[in-house]
């Protein structure tokens, strides 16, 4: 993407006159290049970003690599995309490509799409044949409607609180993983909950504000497009106690799309699916799967890479799709 075509479209996500979160014009426009692959560098607390094809490049001193993965929904097989456990695969195999290694993995959620032991055992068994390292979990709505999230925790639950919340530290920056899709507001707006909120601000009350944060959950904390569940209901709350921060990076799945929105010091990145597009809000009657030409599915599923690099300098996103 060029300067000015992403300074355009940052100028959209940023100065939306509806109050809706983004305008309709900015947001079609990050569809065009949505389903793409972002390398990240973190390097003191700052994310910076380059073109997959430049993974192979040597990174500077000081510098790690993490990536993300979203909504494979193992399980689902239809018209949309009667395979997705073979594009999970796809994804994966990009991340293994990537130089250097990866030192772990996030998955913002819907695991699986409909909760079923069977989809949890494939999708286990996809990322350890894929043998891309450690992966962090949260989990997604279609990981916890049937059991209240009782099967999902008791796979991917070790070492979490409460409904699977937890965070880590890794060379100076401090992770949040974030559960959302429990007691979901009426339209399907993500919901934190006061036990998880009270946990959250004592968990970020003994950083300095200089310590970079990266936030990670399925639905998006800030209000993408409430009118089809796309934001977090008590989202704010949590934001409140993550801005004297200098450096805050969220990391959401959900839409099945990429999105970018800045607010001072926190940036929002939306991601895609490894499974299925959906469409951008208000142009189809509802959100769900979204069917396109054969030919063209690869080219709208993607995954984020993350380079975390020492140093100054502003967030840039760059895409590439599993094409």
């Amino acid at each position: 993407m060029s300067a000015q075509k992403l300074h355009r479209l940052h100028a959209h996500i940023q100065h939306d006159p509806s109050g809706d979160g983004v305008d309709r014009r900015g947001f079609l426009e990050c569809m065009a290049w949505a389903g793409t692959g972002l390398l990240w560098t973190v390097s003191a607390g700052v994310l910076s970003s380059s073109r997959l094809a430049l993974a192979g490049e040597a990174p500077p001193p000081g510098t790690f690599h993490f990536a993300q993965i979203s909504d494979s929904h193992i399980g689902f097989a239809a018209g949309a995309n009667r395979d997705v456990t073979a594009t999970l695969q796809l994804a994966l195999a990009k991340v293994k490509t990537l130089q250097p290694t990866p030192a772990f993995v996030l998955h913002t959620g819907d695991l699986t799409h409909g909760q079923k032991a069977a989809e949890f055992d494939t999708l286990e068994g996809t990322l350890q044949g894929a043998g891309i390292g450690q992966v962090f979990y949260v989990p997604g709505e279609h990981d916890v409607f049937a059991d209240a999230g009782k099967e999902y925790l008791a796979r991917h639950g070790k070492g979490t609180l409460g409904d699977g919340w937890q965070s880590f530290d890794y060379q100076g920056v401090h992770f949040i993983g974030l559960v959302n899709v429990l007691n979901l507001k009426p339209g399907g707006l993500g919901a934190l909950g006061d036990e998880q909120l009270a946990w959250l601000e004592k968990d970020v009350a003994g950083l300095t504000s200089s310590t970079p944060i990266v936030v990670f959950a399925h639905i998006p904390l800030w209000a993408v497009y409430p009118p089809w569940g796309w934001g977090t209901d008590d989202g704010e709350r949590a934001l409140g106690f993550l801005r004297r921060f200098g450096s805050v990076t969220v990391l959401n799945g959900h839409i099945h799309q990429v999105l970018q929105k800045v607010e001072g010091n926190i940036t929002f990145h939306t991601a895609m699916s490894t499974a299925f597009p959906q469409p951008a809000p208000g142009t189809a009657p509802a959100p769900g799967p979204m069917t396109v030409p054969a030919d063209r599915l690869q080219q709208v599923l993607g995954i984020r890479e993350i380079n975390v690099v020492q140093g100054a300098g502003t967030l840039a996103v760059v895409d590439s799709t599993l094409a």
